[in-house]
């Protein structure tokens, strides 16, 4: 007698979540090298503006940008509670700049639904999707559009 295999199980995705302004955000956890406090940054000349600067981070040189200005929401302030998101993107790695660090929050990937064209006045490009909870919103930003250079 053979026992009936189970149907697949909905994939479960853990997310790192942040605000950026008064959005909630989140990512894959696996895409986070790490997260740190604000540190002292050089500035780059010609640079766009949402990228503060670059750092040297145990000699690996990581390129800051200000979430918050690359997705239209003004300028991120440097509370206590900002944090740099480390990930590692196609031409090394990265920084965000986040107003504050949330919960690591899991959730099925089937629930995943499409962003809105407009959310909370960010442009819906930047982001790969929505998960709805019961109380809140959480974007799931695209790490891929977010680090290439506007055109």
């Amino acid at each position: 007698m053979t026992t009936p295999r189970p149907a697949s199980l909905p994939k479960t995705l853990e997310l790192a979540t942040f605000t950026v302004g008064e959005a909630l955000c989140g990512m894959d956890i696996l895409q986070i090298q790490e997260i740190n406090k604000i540190m002292q940054r050089t500035p780059v000349p010609q640079a766009p503006d949402y990228v503060l600067g670059v750092l040297n981070l145990r000699g690996k040189i990581v390129t800051i940008i200000d979430l918050a200005k690359k997705l239209g929401l003004g300028d991120t302030s440097a509370s206590e509670e900002a944090r740099n998101i480390i990930v590692n993107s196609h031409d090394g790695s990265a920084g965000l700049l986040v107003s504050r660090i949330g919960d690591v929050i899991e959730v099925q990937s089937d629930k995943k639904e499409k962003a809105p064209a407009n959310m909370r006045g960010i442009e819906g490009k930047y982001f790969a999707g929505v998960f709805k909870t019961d109380t809140q919103l959480i974007g799931l930003l695209n790490i891929d559009k977010v680090l290439h250079p506007d055109e």
